[in-house]
């Protein structure tokens, strides 16, 4: 249960619903429409052991879990609607050991937070549109708009002012917390009188907040083929490519891809982002031979930090924007040539020793898990096969 929702609009619902939800359930939905849109959620259905919201309860969170003010807390009553600030909105369902109901539906669409002015969280800077309709409407002149910063002067357009704005200048201000990196920064557009002024001067607080964690994921066969997929998941944009040697040099860019069992691969994942001074760790890569199924057959190289296979390693990076690593090639039993890798990257600041990329695997067990992501099991052999076909063999 859980996961990242990206479509415009959809449904969450508890597990099992409209049968009874399960006991212990922790699922944590993260809701992300496109830019300069926000998330409105309405439920339809709440039914839930009652009371106190102590056993089984939903959260709304507008934005991120850990890091996010609660919008609402509840179990029961009427149906309530939310709206989050921003471009992203988080559901948590929780169930204790006990009682067990129908649980809740949920419906969720994507709203226009209007265009006066639009934000865009690019890799290297965040791009800014002032409409001059909505200046022009206010009073106020196109060329009064301004950072801080005089040397960050903006492009200004018969329609429009436009600011690039790098998230390592331009007085660009960096703070951290659990699951993000924000950037921040303030456009002021100045009243036009020069010894009287009856009109406010007016601040844009604008800001991109860049979520810590990245999932991407590539595939290879151990018959034939690969394919690299690009792919970015909160706004840090990030790729995994193949490398045909430790000396990371050449990516492999033939399809299809030819590999032997158990021969080494060596991936190295890319952060493409201005700002100098974050590091990138592998945290989680696990393989599926379903790219829609990483629980049913489910083999961990690498987890939170700690190693899982005995061929998993890492390498030195020459960028702390880099992360290399290698493992063994391997199939799955039973007429499963492909095999999808699906990795959660980590991204931190640079030197910031107490945070995860620097860890390792020693501490982690204090780390925020679900409890369902806990008791996930590491399948290694022999392994369940589909479709009722019958094992050629086991292993142990």
């Amino acid at each position: 249960c859980g996961g990242s929702v990206s479509d415009s609009s959809g449904v969450l619902q508890s597990p099992n619903y409209p049968g009874s939800y399960p006991n212990d359930a922790d699922c944590v939905w993260e809701i992300q429409v496109e830019n300069n849109f926000r998330v409105t959620l309405t439920f339809r259905d709440i039914a839930m052991q009652s009371g106190t919201c102590q056993h089984d309860y939903i959260e709304v969170y507008d934005g991120p879990l850990h890091s996010s003010p609660l919008l609402g807390r509840f179990c029961s009553g009427s149906f309530p609607t939310y709206v989050s600030s921003s471009n992203m909105m988080s559901v948590r369902f929780h169930s204790d050991s006990r009682y067990s109901f129908r649980g809740f539906q949920a419906h969720y669409s994507s709203i226009s937070a209007g265009h006066n002015t639009t934000i865009q969280c690019l890799p290297d800077y965040m791009h800014v549109v002032v409409s001059r309709d909505y200046l022009r409407s206010q009073g106020y002149s196109a060329q009064r708009v301004t950072l801080d910063d005089s040397r960050c002067r903006p492009t200004v357009t018969s329609q429009e002012v436009v600011f690039n704005i790098p998230y390592d200048g331009c007085g660009t201000i960096q703070e951290e917390n659990n699951d993000t990196i924000n950037y921040s920064n303030t456009i002021r557009v100045a009243s036009s009188g020069y010894i009287i002024k009856r009109k406010k001067n007016i601040n844009l607080h604008i800001s991109c907040k860049m979520l810590r964690k990245s999932w991407q994921q590539v595939m290879y066969a151990a018959e034939d083929t690969v394919d690299v997929n690009e792919s970015q998941f909160g706004r840090y944009d990030m790729n995994i490519t193949f490398y045909n040697s430790p000396a990371f040099q050449q990516q492999v860019r033939s399809s299809p891809y030819y590999i032997d069992l158990n021969q080494n691969l060596y991936l190295q994942a890319c952060l493409h982002n201005s700002d100098p001074n974050l590091k990138v760790a592998v945290d989680t890569c696990v393989a599926s031979p379903d790219p829609h199924d990483f629980n049913t057959l489910a083999y961990y190289l690498v987890r939170n930090g700690c190693p899982r296979d005995s061929s998993y390693a890492t390498y030195h990076s020459p960028s702390s924007h880099f992360a290399r690593f290698k493992f063994n090639a391997f199939e799955f039993m039973s007429r499963h040539p492909s095999v999808y890798l699906k990795c959660q990257m980590l991204v931190c600041r640079l030197g910031d020793y107490s945070s995860h990329c620097y860890q390792g695997c020693s501490t982690r067990a204090k780390r925020d898990t679900s409890s369902a992501e806990e008791k996930v099991d590491v399948v290694v052999g022999p392994l369940q096969l589909r479709e009722g076909s019958a094992p050629s063999g086991s292993t142990g």
